[in-house]
């Protein structure tokens, strides 16, 4: 980590565990992507959610389940395939240490035969991923070019509520994430339920100058 990150790495992780907000910001996503031209031992020591929280991978626990579908309709909306076309989906939970409930609720969905020309893609039990999704696509000559987010908020579903341990009258944040590539196609897309009790999200929107005279 650089000497900013041990800095601030403490007092977020003391704030974490008593309960504080998670910054999450739009620069993750550039430098998630930077990281992915790094060498294996560089993109393991931290990730986007150690990025996220000041937290080292020491600090978190991260699980990960993956199964196959059939794209419903909505699904197959969002990749433009047909419906039925198989989609592998990625469940992905990441806790402190020590802590029942887990930073966000993360479900990602790649069209499977796109992923499967590289096998180790498809195995839960390569997770986590040293460098994250972006390196994983970059196995597959895949340059993702831009991400679009939409946010809404909704009060919790009871088995969001009981995952993430949601007090009553508390709302939680949905995040809508698409990843999309160099030749305009959405290559990933993720649903994230974050507790909007424990979440701070920042957007920094950088203007071009005017001309002066």
């Amino acid at each position: 980590m650089g000497a900013k990150y041990e800095r601030i790495a403490g007092d977020v992780r003391h704030r974490i565990a008593a309960g504080g907000r998670v910054r999450r910001a739009a620069e993750r996503y550039q430098w998630e992507k930077d990281r992915a031209l790094l060498s294996e031992a560089v993109r393991g020591t931290t990730g986007a959610t150690e990025y996220d929280t000041g937290l080292s991978i020491d600090d978190l626990e991260f699980f990960a389940r993956y199964q196959t579908l059939d794209a419903d309709s909505g699904v197959a909306a969002v990749f433009d395939v047909p419906v039925g076309t198989r989609i592998l989906r990625r469940d992905y939970r990441t806790r402190l240490k020590g802590d029942g409930s887990p930073v966000s609720l993360t479900t990602s969905y790649l069209v499977y035969g796109v992923v499967a020309a590289n096998p180790r893609l498809l195995d839960a039990d390569e997770e986590p991923w040293p460098g994250g999704t972006q390196h994983q696509l970059r196995t597959l000559n895949i340059e993702i070019d831009r991400i679009v987010e939409s946010i809404t908020a909704h009060p919790p579903s009871a088995t969001e509520m009981a995952e993430l341990d949601i007090p009553h009258g508390v709302a939680v944040l949905a995040v809508r994430k698409q990843m999309i590539d160099t030749t305009g196609r959405t290559i990933e897309f993720s649903d994230i339920i974050l507790p909007g009790d424990r979440t701070e999200l920042v957007f920094v929107t950088q203007l071009s100058r005017w001309d002066r005279p």
